[in-house]
């Protein structure tokens, strides 16, 4: 839970930095080629993080170590489930605020939005460590 509001606070200290123009952001801005490889990776991992993250927790090595190991188990792939999410969304914020392009705001907003799906609650806890074949 700690992990999740600490990554979604340092992405709104992004937020506030870039829209009160506390830092320079443009200061960093590349060319156009730069931001079209960037946007085309980022759009790319998106694509590829989102549906890994939401199912992570079907795979086979992952649900037999929740069954063994419960607690350890679930901080670990919760951990690795939330920073798939919010590490690009992180960088996304960045991103926006280096080129002023829509498209990495997007993609942020859509990153954002799945936190919703894997929000570590205590039943959601305790459900996935009590998983039944």
């Amino acid at each position: 839970m700690i992990d999740l509001w600490c990554a979604v606070a340092v992405v709104l200290v992004v937020i506030l930095l870039g829209e009160f123009n506390i830092v320079p952001f443009d200061a960093f801005k590349g060319d156009n080629r730069t931001e079209f490889y960037l946007l085309t990776v980022m759009e790319l991992l998106t694509i590829c993080v989102i549906p890994l993250a939401l199912r992570l927790f079907k795979f086979n090595k992952v649900k037999t170590q929740l069954k063994e190991q419960k607690a350890e188990a679930l901080r670990k792939w919760g951990l690795w489930r939330l920073d798939m999410l919010c590490i690009p969304m992180f960088i996304n914020a960045v991103l926006y605020y280096i080129y002023m392009s829509a498209a990495f705001g997007y993609l942020g907003i859509i990153l954002f939005l799945c936190l919703f799906f894997v929000y570590p609650s205590m039943d959601r806890c305790q459900a996935e460590v009590d998983i039944k074949d």
